[in-house]
Parts: C-alpha cells; sequence; structure tokens
C-alpha cells in the first residue's frame, strides 16, 4: 500500500507517474490485439491535453463534458480536464440529444469530448441552447475547422504551449484543490429531472485511498475495464488504478467481453448483477441441452460445490472423500468456467445493483467468488465491499476505512459519513439539505440492517418497498433476484403490489434462454412475442414462480404473473444504462397490463 497523502487527482497521476513510468498502465484493443500503454505515456497524452484546454480558455472549475463509451480516450480526456483545473461532466452516449444538451446546458459545459459523429451530432442539433459551449473535440472523425476539432489537434495545441511554458502543467496541475470540483455526475430525481452530484477531488482521493487501505487489490493485479465511465462505479475504479498502479485493458463494448476476457486473462473485474444473470442462465442451460448424462454430471458438481462452499464458510475443512470428489467436479465442470474468464481470475466484484444470494453462492459453489459492494453517486460509489478473506454473502460487506454507518432509527434508512459523499446537487440547494444533514450524514434512501461483524445488509428501496392494502411489507427486489436464479428463462422481473391486496409480476424472458427451449419442445419457429403468449410457456415460468412462492410467507407470494412481448431493454426506456430497472418507467408502461391482473380472478396469467 502506498503511503503518499495525494488529495487530488492530478498529484495522484503525477506520483503514479513518477514512481513508475515505464510500468503497464493501460492495455489498449489494436487490430485483433491490445497494445500496451506506460504511465509515462498516459502523463505525456494527459499534459497534452491539459495545456490544450488552457490554451483554448478552460478555467478553473469550469465543466468539460465527455459523451463516449468506455475507451482509453475517455481517460485521456477525463484526466486532462481535470490537470487543467476544470470539471467533467459525464454523458451516456446512449443519451438522446434533449438529454444530452439538458445535461450540458444544466452544468455550464464550456468544451465537450464527443466519442464519434453520432455524439456530434446531438450537440450540432442543439448548439443554439448551448451558447457556452465554444468547443467540441471529437475521438473519432473529423474536425470541421471551427467548432469541432479532433483530439489529436487538441493535443497538438497543448503541446506547443507546452514547449513554450514547461513548467506550466506540473504547477498548474499541483495547485488544484482537494475540495475543488472534480465531477458532476447526474442522476434521475425523483421528479423525473437529472441531479448533478458534485464531487469533489478529495471524494475521489479518499475512494482510492480507502480501496488500496482494504489490502483487495494489488499493483500486479490486472483489471479489465468495461463499465460506463460515465457512471460512478467505473470512476472509482479509475481513482483506484491511480492509488495503486495496477494495469488495466479497457474497452466499453458489450459484445467483446467474452472475447477480451479470455485474452486479458485479468484478476479481477468489476460488473453488474445482470451480467452475472446472464451467465448463469447460460450455464444452465447449456447443461440441460447437454442431455440426461451432461446435466446430471452438472448437477452433481454444483451440489459437490456447494457442499464445500458452505463448509469453506463456516471455517471447516471438507473430508477426504468430499475432497476427491470435488477434485473431479473441477475437473469436469468449474474449470471451463473459470477459463471463460481467463484463467486467472481472483474475483468479479459486484455493484450498482442488488446481487441475488442464490446467484453468488452458485458462482462460489463453481469457485468464482463474487465479492458484493455497495454505494451510491452521492458517495463517490464504494462505500462498504465483501473481502476475499472476509465476506457474507447476502450482504454488501463492512464499510470502507473511514466511511462510517448507521440505521435512522425512524424507517431502518441506510446513513453514510464520509469523505466520498458529494457536496451537494448542482444547484439544487433544497434537494441538497434534503440528502445531507447538518452531521454531513448522507441519507440513501436505502433500507438495511448493520449485522454482527459490521456487515451491511440492504433489503431495499425505501421508495420501492411494497405495502399491501393489508398492511404487509413486501421487498420486491428480493423476490425479483430469487425468480432469475430459480428460473434461467427469465430475464427481468418487476414485482408489484403497492397498496394492492396481493403482490403480482411482470416478467421478461430471456431471449437466447427461451428460444434454445423452444427449439427443443418444438417451437423454435415462434417469435419471442408468440412464445410469451405460448400456453406452454406460461406453464414453464409458472412452475418457477410455484417454487419461488413456496420459500415465501404468505402475503409476499406471487398471485398472478404476465410475459411482456418483448424484453426491457435500455433503448426501450426500460433500464438505465448501468442495466437497472427502471421500475416506474416500466409500471407505467405496462399499467394497463397489472391493472388487468388485479380485475381478473386469481388465477396465474
Amino acid at each position: 500500500m502506498t503511503t503518499t497523502p495525494s488529495r487530488t487527482i492530478p498529484q495522484m497521476l503525477l506520483d503514479r507517474v513518477a514512481a513508475r513510468p515505464e510500468g503497464t498502465a493501460f492495455l489498449v484493443p489494436a487490430g485483433s490485439g491490445w497494445r500496451e500503454v506506460s504511465w509515462k505515456q498516459v502523463g505525456d497524452r494527459v499534459r497534452d491535453v491539459a495545456c490544450g484546454l488552457r490554451e483554448l480558455g478552460l478555467e478553473s472549475e469550469k465543466r468539460c463534458a465527455i459523451s463516449s463509451s468506455t475507451r482509453f480516450e475517455w481517460i485521456l480526456a477525463d484526466l486532462g480536464i481535470l490537470c487543467a483545473g476544470g470539471a467533467t461532466t459525464t454523458v451516456y452516449p446512449s443519451s438522446t440529444a434533449e438529454e444530452t444538451a439538458f445535461i450540458l446546458e444544466d452544468s455550464g459545459a464550456v468544451f465537450a469530448f464527443a466519442e464519434d459523429a453520432e455524439q456530434v451530432a446531438k450537440l450540432v442539433e442543439h448548439r443554439a441552447a448551448l451558447p457556452r459551449l465554444a468547443k467540441v473535440v471529437v475521438f473519432d472523425g473529423e474536425g470541421d475547422g471551427d467548432w469541432v476539432i479532433t483530439l489529436a489537434e487538441l493535443e497538438a495545441l497543448g503541446r506547443q504551449r507546452h514547449d513554450r511554458e514547461p513548467d506550466a502543467f506540473a504547477q498548474r496541475a499541483g495547485s488544484v484543490a482537494g475540495d475543488a470540483l472534480a465531477t458532476l455526475i447526474y442522476t434521475s430525481g425523483t421528479s423525473g429531472r437529472p441531479k448533478g452530484v458534485e464531487l469533489t477531488h478529495d471524494c475521489w482521493a479518499y475512494e482510492g485511498w480507502a480501496i488500496d487501505a482494504l489490502d483487495l487489490l494489488e499493483e500486479d493485479d490486472v483489471q479489465y475495464l468495461w463499465l460506463p465511465l460515465a457512471h460512478s462505479f467505473g470512476k472509482v475504479l479509475e481513482a483506484a488504478q491511480l492509488r495503486i498502479g495496477f494495469p488495466t485493458a479497457v474497452d466499453g463494448r458489450v459484445d467483446k467481453i467474452v472475447d477480451n476476457l479470455v485474452a486479458v486473462k485479468p484478476t479481477f473485474v468489476a460488473a453488474v448483477p445482470r451480467i452475472f444473470e446472464k451467465v448463469h442462465a447460460k450455464v444452465v442451460a447449456g447443461a440441460r441441452e447437454g442431455g440426461a448424462v451432461k446435466s446430471a454430471i452438472f448437477n452433481w458438481a454444483v451440489g459437490v460445490g456447494s457442499r464445500v462452499s458452505r463448509l469453506t464458510r463456516e471455517g471447516r475443512p471438507p473430508g477426504a472423500l468430499l475432497t476427491f470428489q470435488h477434485r473431479i467436479a473441477d475437473r469436469l465442470v468449474f474449470s471451463k468456467l473459470r477459463a471463460r474468464f481467463g484463467g486467472r481470475l481472483r474475483f468479479f466484484i459486484s455493484g450498482s445493483a442488488p446481487l441475488s444470494r442464490p446467484l453468488a453462492e452458485f458462482f462460489h459453489a463453481c469457485g468464482v467468488l463474487i465479492l458484493e459492494g455497495y454505494g451510491l453517486t452521492e458517495t463517490s460509489a464504494a462505500s462498504c465491499v465483501n473481502l476475499p478473506d472476509r465476506f457474507r454473502f447476502g450482504t454488501v460487506g463492512p464499510p470502507l476505512p473511514g466511511t462510517e454507518l448507521k440505521i435512522a432509527p425512524a424507517d431502518g434508512e441506510v446513513l453514510v459519513r464520509s469523505r466520498g459523499v458529494m457536496r451537494g446537487y448542482h444547484g439544487l440547494p433544497e434537494e441538497s439539505a434534503e440528502a445531507l444533514d447538518d452531521d454531513g450524514w448522507m441519507h440513501t434512501g436505502d433500507i438495511g440492517e448493520i449485522l454482527e461483524g459490521g456487515f451491511l445488509c440492504i433489503t431495499d428501496r425505501k421508495k420501492d418497498l411494497i405495502k399491501t392494502s393489508g398492511g404487509k411489507y413486501v421487498a420486491p427486489q428480493a423476490l425479483e433476484g430469487k425468480l432469475k436464479t430459480i428460473c434461467p428463462y427469465v430475464s427481468q422481473v418487476i414485482v408489484h403490489g403497492n397498496n394492492r391486496n396481493y403482490c403480482v409480476a411482470l416478467v421478461a424472458l430471456d431471449d437466447e434462454s427461451i428460444r434454445k427451449w423452444a427449439a427443443d419442445h418444438g417451437l423454435g419457429e415462434l417469435s419471442y412475442a408468440e412464445l410469451a403468449r405460448h400456453e406452454e410457456v406460461k406453464a414453464l415460468i409458472g412452475s418457477c414462480v410455484e417454487k419461488l412462492n413456496a420459500s415465501l410467507a404468505r402475503y409476499e407470494t406471487l398471485k398472478k404473473f404476465a410475459l411482456l412481448p418483448q424484453d426491457l431493454s435500455q433503448e426501450e426506456g426500460d433500464l438505465t444504462p448501468s442495466l437497472k430497472l427502471k421500475r416506474k418507467a416500466v409500471e407505467k408502461k405496462y399499467a394497463d397490463v397489472l391493472d388487468g391482473m388485479y380485475q381478473e380472478g386469481r388465477g396465474d396469467g
């Protein structure tokens, strides 16, 4: 663990470059392979970006937006902005032109980095509404000779300025204050208007220090980073890398994840639960489709792995026979799963949404450890995390060093206090005061409890808790996670029932799994929507719902369900870019379906 007391991102970068100038910082896609980039090369390019922005007139804490998928240039732009004394406003590349324009206007962005012509077009469309936006820098594509310039042109400007003033970059980077604004990340508000979360340099410096203090990661680890850097979960990994110095392979193309894991062979990867749900569904379906013998071997192996997992977590060694059986199970089944992840993986880190306990237990039985963590954009992402030698499934782990937790006695809300907590919502003093009390406690909106050993258990979102008309409280996320684990044919679930007399569910099918099942049952010619209406498919999902209900209290059980005509997606406005459900939006979209399940009889639908 390093000891440099850096309080800003620029200082962390300068320290890292000085410590290991020739060490590998990044692995960047290049043709069919990967190109290594040293810390010195990173430092030189960041200097050029920063000096170029200063040449264009960037002033302290003025905002520069980045609208791009996760890639090396995103990180260069971000670090360049921060080393120039500016602040980064993050924009998901999936945002509409209207959403992008709102964020840039609300943040007061004076410069913007755009990934390609598609992102530039959004800005051009709303240029009249963005009078403060002086210049757009494009990663891929050509400039227009005026408003739009290329990243190469910006870096050339920076080199010219550096040649004139060789000491200016280090002086500027070193003068940035810890309490200066570093990042504005926009998150959805209850009114539907996005709120800009203001995070300072010290917020990120604290996160880097705290993760380092856990001894969770080492300088010789290798990270594979695909998460959106517009999201705080991706950003906190950037801070941890600067602090600790591990190489990072960066490529945000989701369709390349499987190939990249095999090629990069990372030692750790951060991901969202939906990724694990998809892998689990594919593995279970593959075993089932392999025939009776393969399915039997798979189920036997998972049973053996589950017994070993349980004993290991209890601190008891497995007996000789179980150890022998586990060695065979590993050779026949588990080693093949780990090979899909590159073969060197020490653990996954899961965040952004709840990870179901059965899913975590399944992967641990297969020899794959998933460490669930917890935090909000408002707390710079990481507040709690399980550790390889100290984990408890069903919890999000103990707090990071320097983070305090407490549970509000009135309603069980989780409160967090640390240096990572935001300084407020941009331009929204009333909402800032509502979220942050006078003693610095962040009111998270999550309901939970602190268990023995300091492990935090999140039961649900405060505003998502269902209270039936009979006065019973139901935590929908727990039920949704269980059903997705039980049934590999389910993609997404929304449990509904607030102020109703019983709970129901909207169920979206997993396209790949259900099509394979359909082909095996003579229904391969049917479309997704036709399968969702088919009685055999309803019976298939119904059997899973019955299995779920058998494990629930009577008031929690799902009396009905409806299969949706298409899977939920980000493109349709059902999911956030980090793949979290937009619960209210989906319930509104399918309001007629939900109402129908209460107007008819109670038979399953």
